[in-house]
């Protein structure tokens, strides 16, 4: 059973719809680093990372599940060896943090997009997460709210993908 991103504001799972945000550029087949898209196609889901200073217990799923320590990164420099790939901090190329104030990393599942293999350029930190507040667009994950995402989680395992129409 995969999850379905069926338009910009919405994602089917398991005979539900859900409010979703994705790129706020929309969708791309030709996804490039930096440009606010979120990649069409199916992918699959790696495993599930989350706060546990802001969740009272790791999210219930069959996804194997990490906490996010302080100095968790992901590399978004597409020239670094490591780009599209978790670092850990300080890191001397260009990154995102993982640990964030605005909670939108409270929880997060990394998606198997450009990683097998990594092309440089290509997109990186493709990710489900938490969506802000006003369903703003992201910088190319899929977003949902925490209520919604830790649902989903309950129910997706490691041969669960997303379907990300566009």
């Amino acid at each position: 059973m995969n999850l379905r991103v069926i338009s910009e504001t919405e994602l089917e799972f398991d005979d539900r719809t859900y409010r979703c945000a994705v790129g706020r550029n929309g969708f791309t087949r030709e996804k490039i680093e930096g440009d606010n898209c979120t990649p069409v196609g199916v992918f699959p889901l790696r495993e599930c990372w989350w706060r546990a200073d802001k969740l009272a217990e790791a999210p219930r799923s069959p996804l194997l599940t990490r906490a996010i320590a302080k100095d968790d990164g992901w590399c978004d420099e597409p020239t670094d060896a490591y780009y599209n790939t978790h670092v850990k901090l300080p890191f001397a190329a260009s990154h995102e943090k993982l640990w964030r104030k605005d909670g939108v990393y409270d929880v997060i599942v990394p998606l198997g997009y450009n990683d097998d293999p990594v092309q440089a350029g290509k997109g990186s930190a493709i990710f489900l997460h938490v969506a802000k507040p006003d369903y703003a667009g992201t910088e190319g994950c899929v977003a949902l709210a925490l209520p919604d995402l830790l649902e989903i989680l309950q129910k997706a395992d490691a041969a669960t993908a997303i379907e990300i129409g566009g």
